[in-house]
């Protein structure tokens, strides 16, 4: 077991860089959330399977720029804070439940873009594509991800689980806490979790990975479909979209890789390295662990400058308000 009662202390890294970083991520990224959300609500059809995906992605979006503030004030303050103060439980209650319920969200939706772009693709590929294939895999699966229905539905399926299990692994560990044992808001136990937030850690991390291989592999498939297609034909029309959503899913494991897969490599060796006693040692896997969930909460602001790069409706429209004129549909 770890030391729980080992008294963490945070670093100038974390009590002055940390509170920086959020507070600069959260105007940038509210900002240009709300733009975002205002433009898809006025230009995008809704419904395109591709619109209700990008609506639930800025919804997560601007949900982990509203706990942006809290977390810079909890590691410029929480250190001097009670643990049962209201601004600690509002913090690490609230705040931790709404962070990690858009974080996966958001993970989950975009394998889902990378999917539904790449089974669109598929539907019009070449006669070449096994019969069989089309009918055990991509009717059954490829075809239900592009619906407009299936993705309404499986988004409100995605909320609901993520948010079931971060509850239950927050409240039970607020039951099991004992608040005599801590005199300070910023503590071993409040960074580490309890078993269940353990356990729901090691799930959401399978899912992370899940999610991360499927847009590998879709990407893979593409790059030979692409290749294979070069060889026979010359580049056409049809051709440059292939290229286009090729474009389109590296982005999207570009984010994967750069902002989540770091703090979903380095969380089980966390946990592993918490059975250690050693006080010093323990202050530094916190510290990494923070920086390297605020690097997988800067995607978050990134969004609109990504949904951009992916979404040609959103282009245009953007385009339009600089030239005060009607973008052409």
């Amino acid at each position: 077991m770890r030391n729980s009662t080992c008294l963490l202390q945070p670093s100038l890294a974390t009590t002055v860089a940390l509170p920086v970083i959020y507070s600069s991520l959260f105007p940038v990224g509210s900002f240009g959330n709300i733009l975002t959300a205002w433009i898809l609500s006025r230009q995008a059809p809704t419904k395109r399977t591709q619109y209700i995906y990008l609506v639930n992605l800025v919804t997560a979006n601007l949900l982990v720029c509203s706990t942006m503030p809290f977390l810079a004030v909890y590691f410029a303050r929480g250190y001097q804070w009670t643990y049962d103060s209201v601004a600690c439980r509002i913090t690490n209650h609230l705040g931790t439940l709404i962070m990690h319920v858009s974080m996966y969200v958001t993970i989950t939706i975009l394998c889902s873009t990378a999917l539904s772009q790449y089974a669109t693709l598929k539907k019009n590929s070449d006669t070449q594509y096994s019969q069989a294939v089309n009918e055990n895999f991509y009717r059954c699966v490829l075809e239900k991800v592009r619906q407009p229905k299936f993705a309404k539905y499986f988004c409100i399926i995605i909320w609901l689980t993520v948010l079931c299990i971060t509850v239950i692994a927050i409240t039970y560990n607020v039951q099991t806490k004992a608040v005599e044992e801590f005199h300070r808001c910023y503590n071993v136990r409040v960074e580490a979790g309890e078993f269940t937030a353990m356990v729901a850690a090691s799930f959401a991390t399978a899912c992370f990975f899940l999610s991360f291989m499927t847009v590998l592999l879709s990407y893979y498939s593409l790059t030979r479909h692409l290749s294979k297609i070069q060889k026979n034909t010359c580049i056409g029309e049809k051709h440059l979209i292939y290229r286009k959503v090729k474009r389109n899913i590296l982005v999207i494991q570009m984010i994967l890789t750069v902002c989540f897969l770091p703090y979903h490599i380095f969380r089980p060796i966390f946990y592993v390295l918490l059975t250690n006693n050693d006080c010093p040692r323990l202050n530094y896997l916190v510290e990494i662990k923070n920086f390297l969930t605020c690097v997988a909460a800067s995607k978050s602001s990134l969004d609109p400058v990504i949904i951009l790069l992916l979404d040609k409706t959103f282009k245009k429209s953007l385009y339009g308000l600089f030239t005060k004129s009607t973008p052409e549909h």
